[in-house]
């Protein structure tokens, strides 16, 4: 494939992932525990311990930090880099991955075939939210396309006779970031997919070209100088939170109310792999009736179905948690949309009543997405939003061209209409339609308010009942999230420049905290709006001590 096309779609991912991602607050609670624990690197200049902070934070490893860490000093702001500084990491993970998975359509199935892969990776929800947000997710994906577009070389490569003999250096190496990014999920899928090849393909003799032994040295060299480093820093505090109270955890109970019963993936595939998802099941559909004549089926339904069964008996679960298996879907798509023999292929009963099941909740998704654009103004802010019309618009347009329509159209050209108008649709949102929700984004205007309010220079922000990690990383690491007494105490040791701001919840013990609170204490402001991370009302008011 010509390098202006990699260019053409790197242009598109800028044009997909970069509108909202300055404009979009920090969003609870994972993205503001990772930006805040960067900007805590920054301040202190220590990369090897994570916190949020006084407390640890020691369930990821350091690489994502690493990154964020990277992107804030080149900025030249310091510490006091804007969010999209920090987001900017998954932006670029999100535009590499788009590229890597056009590589890998094009390699197995050809050039069209990679074009409409890149282009449906670019539009799927999941992608348009994780890629301008700065947690791990975009970057994690980009590990997982690099570990297993590596793997589908040496294994489609020994079966055409073509050996590839660099391609197991890069598979090793890719585990070594994956795992220095978000632990052993990457290289978790990685094991999944390759014991389901050797499983359903006698031919085992590819095993021998991964050259496990020396790749895994690969794999410690990446990884291993900051396991020993935050060792010789914690102890075995790391392992004790990271695969023991995470990782163990999340495999045997349901982690911090996360928990659903099998199936969750399966009810929720529409949802994140729209508006690709009808288009995507049929290639999976459609795959599993040819896999065993060709190995590049194969290869794709061992990346995805043993990930998701293993993922659904997982008790703990997440959206993103499926984001590494979904390029594997969008390949048989591109396989489906572009061999002519696949159209001939005809589903059994069972898979058509699949496919109705998937278009009947591509509809209701569409339509319920669409209606949240259009809505979410008028229901916050009491009044009508061209931008959100558009949104939904939008929507509309991604929907029709997503699910294949019309029929008539070339598949390259139906999806990057369906790609482009899905990126335009989160673009609207995230940069026209959300922000401007002040009910929704109660931590930037407490930071705003503190900023006029606090009585001096220096005052530090006391917070009772009201604990939103996004109010640390925009009022200051500084900020103490506390009770109604904590608040109380902390400005009775700071009368003169103390300031507080207690939510409803807090207010009476905060009040019945502070000696002579009649008469010595001052409120001077008052917040009320909807802490959307919890979906319930929010009214806090401002307090000092009166002088």
């Amino acid at each position: 494939m010509a390098p202006l096309t990699y260019l053409m779609l790197a242009a598109l991912c800028l044009f997909a992932f970069i509108p909202g991602i300055a404009s979009l607050p920090p969003t609870d609670r994972d993205e503001s525990r990772f930006v805040q624990a960067t900007k805590q690197m920054v301040e202190s200049g220590d990369y090897v311990d994570i916190r949020f902070q006084d407390v640890p934070r020691y369930k990821k490893p350091a690489g994502i930090y690493w990154l964020q860490s990277a992107a804030v000093l080149l900025s030249g702001q310091g510490s006091d880099a804007p969010i999209w500084v920090y987001r900017l990491v998954s932006v670029l993970a999100g535009t590499f991955s788009v590229l890597a998975l056009t590589f890998i359509g094009t390699r197995m199935f050809g050039p069209s075939a990679g074009v409409i892969a890149g282009l449906g990776l670019m539009g799927i929800l999941m992608l348009g939210f994780e890629a301008r947000i700065a947690k791990t997710d975009a970057t994690l994906l980009a590990t997982a396309l690099l570990a297993q577009g590596s793997l589908a070389a040496i294994y489609l490569g020994h079966k055409a006779g073509k050996p590839q003999d660099r391609a197991n250096w890069l598979f090793w190496f890719a585990q070594g970031l994956a795992l220095l990014i978000k632990g052993p999920v990457i290289p978790f899928l990685s094991v999944l997919t390759i014991a389901a090849l050797v499983v359903f393909d006698r031919d085992r003799a590819w095993l021998r070209k991964l050259r496990p032994f020396t790749g895994l040295l690969v794999t410690l060299l990446v990884a291993a100088p900051w396991l020993v480093l935050i060792t010789i820093k914690t102890g075995s505090e790391f392992w004790q939170e990271s695969v023991g109270k995470d990782l163990l955890s999340k495999v045997g109970s349901g982690q911090e109310s996360h928990g659903f019963p099998p199936g969750y993936y399966f009810l929720t595939y529409s949802v994140f792999m729209w508006p690709f998802a009808l288009v995507a099941l049929e290639g999976g559909l459609k795959a599993l009736k040819r896999f065993r004549q060709d190995p590049r089926l194969l290869f794709c339904l061992a990346w995805y179905i043993p990930y998701w069964i293993a993922i659904e008996a997982i008790p703990t679960k997440l959206p993103h948690y499926a984001l590494p298996a979904y390029p594997a879907m969008i390949l048989l798509m591109a396989w489906a949309l572009t061999d002519k023999s696949a159209a001939s292929i005809e589903l059994s009963r069972w898979q058509s009543w699949l496919r109705r099941a998937c278009a009947f909740g591509m509809f209701g998704i569409s339509i319920g997405l669409a209606a949240i654009a259009f809505a979410i103004t008028p229901y916050f802010l009491g009044y009508f939003s061209w931008w959100g019309l558009l949104a939904g618009l939008l929507v509309l347009i991604a929907a029709r061209y997503g699910i294949g329509a019309p029929d008539n159209m070339a598949p390259v050209k139906r999806v990057a209409f369906a790609a482009a108008a899905a990126a335009a649709a989160f673009g609207v949102l995230t940069a026209k339609v959300l922000p401007p929700l002040k009910p929704v984004w109660l931590s930037p205007e407490i930071a705003q308010r503190f900023e006029q309010l606090k009585p001096c220079p220096s005052s530090r922000l006391v917070s009772a009942g009201y604990h939103e990690p996004s109010l640390v990383f925009l009022a200051g690491t500084q900020t103490l999230l506390t009770d109604g007494a904590g608040a109380a105490a902390a400005l009775t040791a700071d009368p003169a420049c103390g300031i507080a701001v207690v939510g409803a919840s807090e207010n009476k013990q905060f009040l019945a905290a502070v000696p002579n609170a009649a008469v010595g204490v001052r409120e001077i402001g008052s917040i009320e709006g909807m802490n959307y991370s919890k979906g319930e009302p929010r009214a806090l008011t401002f307090y000092t001590l009166a002088q």
